[in-house]
């Protein structure tokens, strides 16, 4: 029998499983990363530590009393500030790409479609690492000693990943609806940074009237770092975690669906 090679016909290539091809689109993406490496620095570098410079040193003598004293409760808040602002990306990413008509032509490829958002928005993680070691790092360096040692500290980070991975989806779906990255950019700072700044990042609940204490405490912003705090201090309880962790799988349980359906939607058309 003449075998496929040496009659000359060429065997169908099988296409690339659903793993394989999200990884490719992560490489995709961090190679659109390393091409702006100035802008990846000032992003998770030099900006969370003048942030962090800034609230420690403006309002520790105030808050607290000292700074030594205000960065034990200001950096597990710092570190969501740093991070949660980065998931814009992922909705910009993917509007840029849809708008250039990249997205449109991988729809003649035989791979798991999906891959593509996957891909975009896992490999923003280097993103949320590199913030969240830089404000750690400078965290220890101003006197930040978490009372749950290093234990509390690994689970606290892991957690501030998780919550930005689930708050990407967010803006996903918003890069799937609008049509200018601009519009995913201006759109998504409205959201993000009335929830960050209402919330309880730089100042505790407690000395708040107590209605605007029942809607800081609801904000999902301030249920994020409160599990945050819970964790690097060791006093986590089952209602912290619930909630915490709840809120995040809320959210990939509505956005990240949605996602999916609309880019795939978009792609037909």
């Amino acid at each position: 029998m003449i075998s496929a090679q040496a009659s000359g016909v060429r065997k169908p290539r099988r296409s690339p499983s659903g793993l394989a091809a999200t990884m490719l689109f992560m490489r995709r993406t961090l190679q659109h990363m390393s091409n702006n490496s100035f802008g990846l620095v000032v992003e998770t570098v030099l900006s969370p530590i003048i942030m962090l410079l800034i609230f420690t040193f403006l309002f520790g003598g105030a808050m607290a009393g000292s700074v030594n004293g205000y960065i034990q409760y200001l950096l597990p808040g710092i570190l969501v500030l740093t991070v949660v602002p980065m998931t814009v990306y992922s909705g910009t990413t993917l509007c840029t790409d849809i708008g250039r008509g990249v997205y449109h032509r991988f729809r003649t490829l035989p791979f798991w479609q999906p891959a593509a958002l996957f891909g975009a928005i896992f490999s923003d993680g280097l993103r949320y690492l590199a913030g969240l070691l830089t404000v750690l790092a400078m965290g220890f360096a101003l006197g930040f000693r978490p009372d749950g040692g290093v234990v509390g500290a690994v689970l606290a980070a892991l957690y501030v990943l998780f919550f930005a991975y689930s708050v990407s989806w967010v803006f996903a779906l918003i890069g799937n609806l609008v049509k200018q990255p601009e519009t995913v950019s201006g759109t998504s700072m409205m959201i993000v940074y009335p929830l960050l700044f209402a919330s309880n990042v730089l100042v505790d609940t407690s000395t708040m009237p107590h209605w605007l204490q029942v809607a800081v405490d609801a904000n999902p912003i301030s249920i994020a770092v409160a599990l945050t705090r819970a964790l690097f201090h060791g006093t986590a309880g089952a209602v912290d975690l619930a909630a915490g962790i709840g809120i995040g799988l809320l959210l990939i349980a509505v956005f990240a669906p949605l996602s999916i359906y609309f880019y795939l939607k978009r792609q037909l058309h």
